[in-house]
């Protein structure tokens, strides 16, 4: 392709060489070339184009492109960098439009497909804006969506549906009323473990006491003197343990002196003296 042109009218003499917006659609050697977006989508005019080719020296006649009217004939592709985050049971999207549009004649909707994983879809839009909030979503759930932009040409009202992106699947996290229910159910899951374990072992030492009473019960111990005597009996261990147990002397702790009458005084020293001597035996005759 040596030369492209474009017109605003199919009964127009006038053309205009793309070369004067600066595409570079001269002397190309492929057979496509890209127009946007300084001279078409900024237009909402018809708009027609002309190619011919040329090899060396031989050029060959202007051939006309159907003509070409933006909100008619564009294609729309689907949003841009698709940025999804998710939130407590919602998702965030952030995403850029399919291209500029620099117009203010039009401007792009768009609308978001969603649904919970094997579960029926849901639309949501228009939007105007590229950030969209989805909100009253389960927590915890895995939601796939799709987003696709519509082309508004506001003079004409006409909207030009474009197509939906892929599929992308996420998960929701939880909120602030989940957790704390989450919060209560282990709580009270470990309360009922905890009083089943309880129980099960009263139970079992209620069945068991005679069995859990030898195991917990210290064997007897033989003393430490015996145990030094059973090592080496030539040791005169028994004979210092008889003279342990040998009974003591009584002690008295207080002594007490009781006074008494002459008479009785007499009768008690002459008592004890009889008691000091043993029986008396008296002469007889």
């Amino acid at each position: 392709m040596t030369r492209g042109r474009w017109s605003t009218s199919p009964t127009s003499s006038t053309w205009y060489d793309v070369k004067d917006h600066n595409l570079n659609c001269i002397n190309i050697t492929t057979t496509e070339c890209d127009l946007t977006p300084n001279v078409l989508w900024g237009l909402e005019r018809e708009i027609l184009l002309r190619v011919r080719a040329k090899v060396e020296d031989l050029v060959s006649p202007w051939l006309t492109v159907p003509s070409f009217r933006h909100c008619w004939n564009v294609t729309i592709g689907p949003p841009e960098n698709i940025w999804v985050t998710p939130g407590e049971g919602s998702l965030i999207l952030r995403f850029s439009s399919p291209y500029a549009t620099n117009g203010s004649s039009f401007h792009f909707s768009y609308y978001v497909r969603y649904w919970e994983k094997a579960g029926n879809y849901q639309v949501k839009g228009p939007f105007r804006s590229t950030f969209i909030v989805l909100n009253d979503l389960k927590p915890l759930r895995e939601y796939c969506l799709q987003v696709k932009a519509h082309l508004v040409c506001q003079s004409q009202t006409i909207v030009r549906a474009g197509s939906f992106s892929n599929v992308t699947c996420y998960q929701t996290t939880m909120d602030a009323t989940t957790k704390l229910q989450q919060v209560i159910m282990i709580a009270v899951g470990l309360f009922l473990l905890l009083s089943m374990l309880a129980g099960a072992c009263f139970f079992m030492v209620l069945k068991y006491r005679g069995l859990v009473k030898y195991w917990f019960h210290s064997p007897p111990s033989i003393p430490l003197q015996i145990e030094e005597y059973l090592k080496d009996p030539a040791q005169p261990i028994l004979e210092a343990l008889d003279k342990d147990s040998s009974p003591k002397d009584d002690a008295w702790d207080s002594v007490s002196i009781v006074s008494f009458s002459e008479n009785e005084q007499e009768d008690v020293l002459q008592s004890t003296s009889n008691q000091s001597a043993g029986p008396v035996q008296r002469p007889g005759g």
